[in-house]
């Protein structure tokens, strides 16, 4: 008779975002992803190229925050950025996307 290994529930390898921080650099464009549970994932924003500027950055920035949510939460979010005084540095807020239902017509 052969034996299953059963599957331990694993959690996420990082918390829920919650806020995002995305700096200018020389090196290219660097975020700080802060989680609800109090941890931060922090790196260089992938595929965007050194020289882009603040709108493709952000529009990079907030996709992968959308798709980590999504494929380690399962969970739908929009990121919506905090007006600024400096080109070179932006902070945005997570939010989840919760589809409320209308009321049938009667």
């Amino acid at each position: 008779m052969a034996i299953r290994k059963r599957k331990k529930n694993q959690r996420p390898p990082f918390g829920m975002p919650k806020r995002i921080v995305l700096l200018a650099a020389p090196e290219g464009w660097r975020h700080s992803v802060l989680t609800a549970d109090g941890g931060m994932v922090c790196g260089r924003l992938p595929g965007v190229a050194i020289d882009a500027g603040p709108a493709e950055a952000r529009t990079a920035a907030a996709a992968m925050v959308v798709g980590l949510a999504h494929d380690f939460h399962g969970t739908n979010v929009e990121v919506t950025w905090d007006p600024t005084q400096d080109p070179q540095s932006w902070t945005g807020q997570v939010s989840l996307i919760t589809h409320s239902k209308t009321a049938p017509d009667a």
